[in-house]
């Protein structure tokens, strides 16, 4: 059997609806592509018509391929990922190459043939296409089944002006906008389970989240620290996290402490939290602050709560999870591949200095009155000074200078 070209073609759907400025878009999610798959046997990835089109080196395995193909499918504004050749304009070739791309689609009990041609110039039309391919394919896998409706496998076939591409392994991406289309955010990252999980979700959206991560040190240790950069590491395999900031805030924490009603502890903290992650998203540039918080979750989500810390900063404050309950976060950070981190037991700033009875339903006027005992504009330079900054590959994010 003749050898083809592997390819890989790349689907989209919400960047198709952008109009005019669709090719903004196509050419953002090109550029992340071609920074994120340099581990890959990639030839060049062009533009073509409704997708992206990634030529792989000759010799490239099957087990190549797919590795290639799975890593694709994680990254934001990608909706479907199709495996296969790119072969010549001849009946008996294209058969051939559907052969090629059927075998190489896993295990399946039945198919149908999808034929297309982009092209008038191709005497073919689509029907005698599906019927032709079809025999071949029907041949070539005697003991499987033909299904129009709901097969197992469908083989593509598209003519285009000078070539034509068939494939058969095709899986669903993650969808949503490429990661840089969408302006900045900055987002406060824990060592748990929600925050990693809001963050991704703005990713998705097409912002380029910046992570600020309050470390309880020096009053505890600085656990917490490694797991964030574990879960940097997850994230940016996909380009979804661009730089955490490390800021050390126990000894803040315990001034807060010290200083104010027990039961404003945790909203005193998430204020300064809120302002110091306000200053370093207008250093960073950045449009948005994002949190991870849950209506009612605990007790700092609450709403009055949440008003209250809303009150601290400016900037709109996003919460992708705020409808979310626990069990659909957790699956989400399953797939996500940042679950396990986060399940592993690190003290840092969320459970220093807690009070017995935390306050639920805080009163705007005596939270500003606590506040105001504290320092905490100085407080606020001296933290965003002191924040360590930590880079990951984003290839939509260009460091400030």
């Amino acid at each position: 059997m003749e050898e083809f070209q592997r390819i890989i073609l790349v689907h989209y759907h919400e960047i198709g609806l952008k109009g005019r400025n669709r090719g903004v878009f196509e050419k953002r999610l090109q550029k992340n592509l071609e920074a994120l798959l340099g581990a890959f046997p990639v030839v060049t990835i062009h533009r073509i018509s409704g997708r992206l089109l990634v030529f792989l080196r000759e010799g490239t395995g099957h087990d190549e391929a797919n590795a290639c193909a799975d890593a694709i499918l994680g990254v934001p504004g990608v909706a479907r990922v199709s495996c296969g050749f790119k072969c010549d304009r001849e009946m008996a070739i294209m058969g051939q190459a559907a052969v090629a791309a059927l075998t190489d689609a896993g295990a399946f009990e039945s198919f149908k043939v999808s034929a297309r041609r982009n092209h008038t110039d191709f005497e073919i039309d689509s029907m005698q296409m599906n019927r032709d391919i079809g025999e071949v394919l029907c041949e070539a896998f005697p003991d499987k089944a033909v299904k129009m409706k709901d097969p197992d496998v469908t083989v593509g076939v598209e003519v285009v002006q000078n070539a034509v591409y068939v494939y058969a392994r095709s899986i669903r991406g993650i969808g949503g906008l490429p990661v840089g289309s969408s302006g900045r955010v900055v987002a406060l990252l824990s060592s748990g389970i929600d925050s990693p999980v809001a963050l991704w979700r703005m990713a998705r959206r097409g912002a380029v989240p910046i992570g600020v991560h309050f470390s309880g040190r020096p009053q505890t240790a600085d656990t917490s620290e490694f797991l964030v950069d574990d879960i940097a590491h997850v994230l940016e395999r996909t380009g979804c996290i661009a730089r955490v900031y490390v800021v050390p805030f126990g000894d803040y924490q315990r001034e807060i402490s010290i200083g104010c009603p027990p039961s404003l502890r945790v909203i005193l903290y998430r204020r300064l939290m809120f302002k110091v992650a306000e200053e370093i998203a207008r250093r960073e540039r950045a449009g948005a602050l994002v949190t991870g918080e849950s209506l009612g979750q605990v007790a700092s989500q609450t709403l009055e709560n949440i008003a209250a810390t809303n009150d601290a900063v400016t900037l709109p404050v996003l919460r992708p999870l705020i409808g979310s309950d626990k069990l659909e976060i957790i699956d989400q950070a399953q797939q996500l591949g940042t679950f396990d981190i986060s399940s592993m037991d690190a003290p840092d700033c969320c459970t220093l200095f807690m009070p017995r009875n935390p306050e639920t339903h805080a009163k705007l006027d005596e939270v500003r009155e606590a506040e105001a005992k504290f320092p905490i504009a100085d407080w606020v330079q001296a933290l965003a000074d002191a924040a360590e900054p930590h880079d990951y590959r984003c290839p939509a994010y260009k460091p400030k200078k």
